[in-house]
């Protein structure tokens, strides 16, 4: 199973741009992880046959390109039908749900049947703000087999944030927002049964020092990703998700020492509580080498 960690900072690119062939080969950015052409709020509806018709163009001469990743975020699951009828669809490693819920899970995913692609559905409806119905959709999810097609669940902070008729401020991280606590029940919620979710795109390119402790906070609350809306975010993302030397040290003595409890870099390691953290880290770094 694909490792969500390799997302890094996933890329929104609308659909309709004209340098797409380029972004998909990795020519346009070599050091980009992963990609998701959007054909839902990054394009107007007007412009939506045309951003289709140069997607299927893309298809059609898109190579090889082991490390990116490359999704397209649909706009309702009428887009995604059409998008699985065309040639060189396989190419696409999967696809992004918007505005995902108990109301359009069984369809999108059915829809996925028989198809090779992963999904990253998005929560992002009013339903997120009530533990009852996330908990329903994380058990139709796993009950029902779609769990193994899901490499991770996005958090759509714009859209929440926009439920709540609020925009994200500049001076302060999404946590010292009311989506702060929205996040950690997302958190608890989902992680403890296999999901995995990403963070919410920071929308202020230039507020770059904000977005460090975003993404400080992102890591403390187990996020495996971020979606970033500009180039110029990618290496700061990247950066904030790669592991740090004492991290690597501390899984690996955790895993191979034989106490059940010692002290190790100035800190209490303990197996039993510890381990699952530890296996966790020593998997991405064969994501980093």
């Amino acid at each position: 199973m694909l490792n969500a960690y390799r997302l890094g900072g996933s890329l929104y690119v609308p659909a309709s741009h004209r340098d797409i062939l380029r972004i998909a080969n990795g020519a346009r950015w070599p050091a980009l992880r992963s990609v998701i052409f959007c054909t839902e709020d990054a394009v107007a509806h007007s412009a939506l046959e045309s951003s289709l018709e140069n997607l299927r163009r893309c298809l059609e001469h898109m190579e090889p390109r082991p490390t990116l990743l490359r999704f397209v975020r649909v706009r309702n699951p009428e887009i995604l039908a059409r998008l699985l009828d065309l040639p060189g669809i396989e190419k696409l490693d999967g696809f992004v749900f918007p505005k995902f819920d108990l109301h359009n899970a069984d369809h999108y995913m059915g829809l996925l049947a028989g198809t090779p692609h992963l999904c990253m559905p998005t929560l992002e409806t009013r339903d997120v703000f009530e533990p009852a119905r996330m908990i329903a959709l994380r058990d139709r999810l796993i009950e029902r087999g779609y769990q193994e097609r899901i490499l991770a669940l996005r958090i759509g902070g714009n859209d929440l944030l926009s439920l709540l008729g609020i925009r994200r401020p500049r001076d302060r991280t999404l946590y010292r927002t009311p989506l702060g606590q929205t996040v950690a029940q997302l958190v608890t919620i989902f992680k403890p049964h296999g999901f995995q979710l990403t963070a919410p795109v920071f929308e202020h390119i230039d507020c770059p020092n904000i977005l460090r402790e975003e993404l400080a906070e992102d890591i403390a609350h187990g996020l495996c990703g971020k979606t970033a809306i500009h180039p110029s975010q990618i290496a700061l993302i990247e950066s904030g998700f790669r592991l740090s030397p004492t991290d690597i040290e501390d899984a690996h003595r955790i895993l191979v020492d034989d106490r059940a409890v010692f002290q190790f870099n100035g800190s209490m390691c303990e197996l039993a509580t510890h381990s699952t953290w530890a296996r966790h880290i020593l998997e991405r770094t064969s994501l980093e080498s």
